[in-house]
């Protein structure tokens, strides 16, 4: 196998030539923008950067994280979660903390020379192990102070020291433009180091990086043998290219990296460092000495290395006071994703799915040859993007919500199959991922795909519509892989149902495309319809759900409840219009008649003046439950049909309004009784938030501890069931936001925004990481639904069906975004007559009407064109 590889990389060889010759002729410009032009949103002191992991790569592609310190680790790159993997292959011993990493080396006139890693020092918590100290390259010389940056996706860590006359900025990011799919889902890791000379006199420095070809191995599975890495020069880029002879080119691990210098100056290199000679480790020595001799680094031979390790250095000078930048690329293309696996869950298909990205390249180093060309205008549309989002009138707690959480759609998390369509885990374990399938009940509260890539949210319906529904109209709630196995799950969700036709419902909105509704219209159709079969969730059609419920908190409820009340209250008003705009009027009829009976219902039976809360009723009597073959099961627990557990009772459910809080995301409305809906969230705000959880009893996970502030998933004000749903007593951060941004949407500012500032405090860098807050899992995607906290303070709108735009009355400057085009409005003006004045900052659109809330509409004689890079003004009257 190896001969035959060893054939196929002679090819690869050949090819890239060709590659990089095109790369010549295109006249590829290395420039790039000073690091100092990066939007800043949040900083962070050095007591606030041991947390900080900034997952950087493209969407559906994998990502390298850039720690608080300055450091690359989390190379999550090769199809799978792996946190905390950081290549060390061949390192023997128990502590193997010896993965990828900087150093600078510094000299100046008279010849004094220090040698540095460049990153912050070691975090206090890893001084202790039974080895002792751990933590990447833990006892190598490095920076005393750093602190850190961010505004997603850009994050630098500036470091300095007392004993050293320069300061380093360690930045990072990768292209990230709404509405642009292709352009924010490149496999690269964007690394920038900017120098400054801080003393009078003149210095030579060298900065180095060595990264280990790993292929084969994804830090849990798989085997790297036979790698092999070249040095390639190329119109200006010098680097390392990373490729297999040994690992089967039909593994999931099987790939290619690139590893590149786009710097002026002496460049050396090594492909391989020199061979363990014995049980001790001397290889980093050998480097270490090399390097601070003189900054220029001496080739070594390791032909027998299965794993050998790439290094480059680039050696210049620095004048007194002069800063410089120094740009780095890491590149990869590993083609062959397979489908859902969680170790120990269960045995799933497995089949080779594929990435979407990869079709778009023909290794990493094409990679490199089809980005560097476009490189400073990606990253100037980024840099536009964010600016945008900083520059608005906007609270920065949402603002940092937002952004922050944008990282989680980078990460392993969410992937785009070769066919292209988005698919998602609940969340990522160390290794695996938690919970397979695109579980529609978690992702129905994500909010960031569909504003801000609507075409990705797009394939997530067709997943549902197209594959995971069976005839009956029963949506699997996980969707198996491949998509022709879709319903294999077989099991629906009611929370997950009656949400997927809202999301349908607003990516048709967003779209604007009728061809997309008409073509999964009978689908949708039939998942309504489904609630309404004999032992379904709403038999009796009176538009109240009553049946067994199973949902997002993992059990069945039993009876009428607020979650799941909302949830179909809205997929019976979405499917009205639908049903209208197509013409079906006695589908139209049947659900506005369900709805306006299941409104007045739940007002009148379920609210109790203060709240929401569920009438629970056992599906069976004690009198005929022993004749019953039926057996429902939650989990490993079998269900008593009489007085079932697990039930939310009298509760005051954190989200209880979550169908409410969407309907009013995508314009339907109030769904129940306007004083009702408010008088839920101040009771939300009064029983369920507690000052500090040191005071609170929580018999499950600890999301929030000490003396932090949060909001409880369910308090219990009356009387509690013995054994409520399982998660009663935990802080989930997704669910938070849905609360906070109801509260936001009607009115309650201040109370919504403190909910959302006590979970950005508590992911404050030290105790946890900013990128990423968890549930089950790391990077949750329910926690995107903080996306919603920028429509909800914008009040913005946007149907591409009726041509139109909303947003609230208030004065200032507001980003807007809508999954195909994205800009700001400036709105203006007192008393009668409101000026506004509308950019679009990429992509064009047409507005027939335009509508500031509570002010006025104006509806244009013809439609008004709307071009990227140009201002639209016009006034609106009250």
């Amino acid at each position: 196998m190896c001969k035959a590889q060893s054939i196929f990389k002679n090819m690869q060889i050949s090819r890239h030539f060709l590659l990089g010759f095109v790369l010549l002729l295109s006249g590829a410009q290395i420039a790039f923008a000073q690091q100092d032009q990066w939007p800043v949103l949040k900083t962070y002191d050095q007591e606030h950067i041991q947390k900080i992991k900034m997952p950087v790569g493209g969407i559906g592609t994998g990502t390298i994280s850039l720690t608080g310190r300055g450091g690359l680790e989390d190379w999550e790159i090769m199809n799978r979660p792996a946190k905390g993997f950081n290549p060390t292959l061949e390192n023997r011993g128990p502590v193997k903390e010896k993965g990828p990493f900087f150093a600078i080396y510094i000299e100046d006139d008279q010849g004094n020379n220090h040698t540095r890693l460049l990153e912050g020092p070691v975090d206090i918590n890893n001084y202790e192990a039974a080895w002792g100290a751990t933590g990447n390259q833990h006892g190598l010389p490095r920076f005393g102070k750093a602190r850190f940056e961010a505004a997603y996706p850009f994050g630098r860590a500036i470091l300095s020291d007392e004993d050293l006359p320069v300061e380093v900025t360690v930045g990072a990011f990768n292209p990230l433009i709404p509405g642009n799919i292709d352009d924010s889902s490149i496999p690269v890791f964007v690394l920038n180091y900017q120098v400054k000379n801080t003393s009078n006199e003149d210095l030579t420095i060298s900065l180095s990086g060595s990264i280990q070809n790993f292929i084969g191995f994804d830090g849990n599975r798989g085997k790297a043998q036979g790698n092999v890495n070249h040095y390639r020069e190329e119109d200006g880029v010098k680097g390392i290219h990373y490729t297999s002879e040994c690992v089967d080119p039909a593994s999931e691990q099987w790939g290619t990296m690139s590893f590149v210098s786009l710097n002026e100056g002496q460049t050396t290199y090594r492909t391989a460092w020199q061979p363990m000679t014995s049980r001790w480790d001397k290889k980093r020595l050998d480097f270490w000495d090399d390097f601070s001799a003189d900054g220029v680094l001496e080739p070594r031979e390791n032909p027998n290395a299965n794993a050998p390790m790439g290094s480059l250095a680039v050696k210049t000078t620095l004048r007194a006071g002069e800063t410089k930048n120094f740009r780095f690329l890491i590149s990869w293309h590993f083609p062959n994703r397979q489908t859902w696996d969680k170790p120990g869950f269960q045995k799933l298909i497995k089949a080779t799915v594929g990435n979407y990205y990869a079709k778009h390249y023909t290794d990493s180093w094409d990679v490199l040859a089809k980005t560097l060309p476009r490189l400073d205008e990606l990253e100037t549309k980024t840099v536009t993007f964010v600016n945008a989002v900083l520059g608005s009138d906007i609270p920065e707690e949402v603002k940092e919500a937002a952004l922050f959480n944008l990282a989680h759609l980078r990460t392993q998390l969410a992937f785009r199959i070769e066919s292209g369509h988005f698919l998602g885990w609940e969340g990522l374990f160390d290794g695996h991922g938690s919970c397979f399938g695109s579980c529609t009940h978690v992702w129905n509260y994500e909010q960031t795909t569909a504003f801000l890539f609507g075409e990705l949210a797009k394939t997530m319906r067709d997943v549902e519509y197209g594959y995971a529904t069976d005839d009956t109209g029963l949506m699997s709630f996980r969707a198996y892989l491949p998509l022709d196995s879709a319903q294999k799950w077989g099991k629906a969700a009611a929370d997950g149902q009656m949400g997927a036709v809202m999301k349908f419902y607003r990516d048709w909105h967003l779209s604007g495309d009728d061809a997309f509704l008409k073509e999964h219209w009978p689908m949708v159709k039939k998942t309504l319809e489904f609630c309404w079969i004999p032992g379904g969730w709403d038999a009796d059609k009176d538009g109240v759900m009553e049946g067994s419920q199973h949902n997002t908190m993992d059990v069945e409820y039993f009876g009428p409840n607020p979650q799941m009340a909302f949830w179909y209250l809205g997929a019976l008003k979405a499917s009205a219009e639908m049903a209208t705009y197509l013409g079906d009027r006695k589908f139209a009829k049947t659900c506005q008649k369900l709805y306006k009976n299941g409104s007045a219902w739940m007002d009148a039976n379920l609210f109790n003046g203060e709240y929401y809360e569920q009438i629970i009723q056992p599906p069976m009597s004690a009198d005929n439950v022993a004749e019953s073959l039926m057996e429902i099961t939650s989990g490993k627990n079998a269900i008593d049909l009489t007085s079932p557990d697990f039930q939310l009772g009298e509760g005051v459910l954190v989200d209880q309004l979550v169908g409410q809080f969407f309907a009013h995301l995508v314009g339907l409305g109030y769904l129940a009784n306007e004083e009702n809906i408010k008088t839920t969230l101040q009771s939300i705000m009064k029983y369920n938030y507690v000052e500090k959880m040191a005071s609170h009893a929580n018999f499950h996970r600890s999301y929030a501890l000490g003396d932090e502030s949060a909001l409880l998933m369910a308090a219990y004000p009356g009387e509690r069931p013995a054994k409520p749903f399982p998660y009663f007593t935990e802080v989930m951060t997704g669910f938070e936001y849905t609360a906070a941004i109801g509260m936001l949407q009607e009115g309650q500012t201040e109370d919504g925004l403190k909910c959302i500032r006590n979970i950005r405090e508590r992911y404050d860098g030290r105790k946890r990481s900013p990128f990423n807050e968890a549930e089950a899992g790391h990077h949750y995607a329910r926690s995107m639904v903080a996306w919603a906290g920028i429509l909800a303070t914008t009040g913005f709108q946007y149907s591409a069906v009726d041509q139109s735009m909303k947003f609230n009355d208030a004065n200032g400057s507001f980003f807007w975004s809508n999954g195909y085009q994205y800009g700001t409005v400036e709105i203006s003006g007192e008393d009668e007559l409101k000026q506004v004045a509308i950019t679009v900052l990429s992509g064009s659109m047409s507005l027939q009407a335009f509508e500031l809330r509570d002010f006025g509409t104006v509806k244009f004689d013809a439609k008004k064109e709307f071009e990227e890079g140009k201002t639209v003004a016009f006034n609106v009257k009250r």
